[in-house]
């Protein structure tokens, strides 16, 4: 691996969460270096994110290509040939075939907007995961890392992130409140991948403890 991960983000909107990784990159807090931004929207505003900040920015549309295996292709192609190492899904709003993610396993990553298993699967995304939480009546909420597999927000958990349901919240309040969990736990568990501190063990992850230098080990 090099010394900075390549990191290779699909988007399909507005690209909070890439900005939250663009940030972390910038600032050193996560060794890494976003390679590519890829989004099956040509007009999504995540392109503009990509392109201010100097990353490469490729739309790969869906709708062009008259088949899901035209399309995924398209996308493993543009993603080898920027050397990218990690796939962070960051409201990439197409669901991956289990072939694809074969071609990446263990590479893949994705953030939802719950707490995992809760308000996940098929259709549920954005909105529509506030929505139900508040239909629910449940006193919490929160946001899930999540590596990808064939099963839609199905993959072995790497973190989660808490916050309350409060009493009066709209789907917009309570969006915004996961959303600021999202931009810190996104990178946070991103940097545990480049520090190579996460073992896939069966349907789980194990988060191996940090490596300590051995200057600093000789100073305790």
């Amino acid at each position: 691996m090099a010394e900075f991960l390549r990191v290779g983000v699909l988007v399909s909107g507005t690209g909070s969460n890439l900005q939250a990784l663009i940030d972390a990159c910038r600032s050193g807090e996560l060794p890494a270096k976003i390679a590519v931004v890829i989004s099956n929207v040509p007009t999504a505003f995540a392109l503009e994110r990509a392109r201010a900040a100097g990353i490469p920015a490729v739309v790969v549309s869906h709708r062009a290509y008259p088949s899901a295996d035209g399309f995924e292709t398209a996308l493993r192609e543009t993603l080898v040939m920027h050397r990218v190492e990690l796939v962070c899904l960051a409201g990439f709003l197409r669901i991956l075939s289990a072939q694809f993610v074969a071609a990446f396993p263990g590479h893949i990553m994705n953030i939802h907007p719950a707490l995992l298993p809760a308000f996940g699967g098929k259709g549920m995304y954005g909105e529509r995961v506030h929505l139900a939480v508040l239909a629910s009546g449940v006193p919490s909420t929160g946001c899930t890392v999540h590596f990808v597999t064939e099963v839609p927000d199905g993959g072995p958990i790497i973190a989660q992130a808490t916050v309350p349901v409060q009493a009066g919240d709209t789907s917009a309040t309570l969006a915004a409140r996961v959303a600021k969990e999202e931009h810190r736990l996104y990178p946070a568990a991103v940097r545990l991948f480049a520090e190579r501190r996460l073992r896939l063990e069966g349907d789980r992850v194990k988060v191996l403890p940090a490596v300590v230098s051995g200057s600093a080990a000789e100073a305790r």
